[in-house]
């Protein structure tokens, strides 16, 4: 069983625009990535999400509307073992209350759909994105 992890991809509504926000660790390559963590001992995924994006965005449950019903799981190795990351789409209420980043992040972006795949860099995450794009259109399409 290799290492766990999870997270959410974080977008919000601005105007016509739909943003994604991203951090960019501090460690190792300095990727780009969504909000996410290692999963502790005793701890489900969804607990993990949620406390590691309070940890890392500075975001609680109550700034988010989640949508659990078509969580996306990223399998990948990490130095030769492998890894899974399991996310959830997460729309922030309050478009103005901006992240406040923990020690592992040193930058944040919110970017438009294609900006968001082209830093991301990895296939896997960036089809993730395109796939969480399209339920975002057909949530719009069911309140409009």
């Amino acid at each position: 069983m290799g290492k766990r992890a999870a997270g959410f991809v974080i977008f919000r509504r601005l105007r016509d625009e739909v943003e994604y926000l991203l951090l960019k660790a501090s460690y190792g390559d300095f990727h780009w990535s969504s909000p996410k963590g290692h999963v502790d001992p005793g701890e489900d995924d969804y607990a993990t999400a949620v406390r590691e994006t309070q940890e890392e965005a500075g975001y609680s449950e109550d700034d988010l509307i989640i949508y659990k019903d078509n969580p996306i799981t990223l399998n990948y190795e990490v130095r030769g073992k492998p890894k899974s990351v399991i996310y959830w789409l997460a729309e922030l209420k309050d478009v103005s209350k901006e992240p406040v980043l923990s020690e592992e992040h040193t930058e944040l972006k919110w970017l438009n759909k294609e900006a968001a795949k082209e830093i991301v860099g990895y296939k896997d995450n960036q089809q993730m994105i395109e796939k969480f794009h399209e339920t975002i259109l057909k949530l719009n399409n069911k309140s409009n």
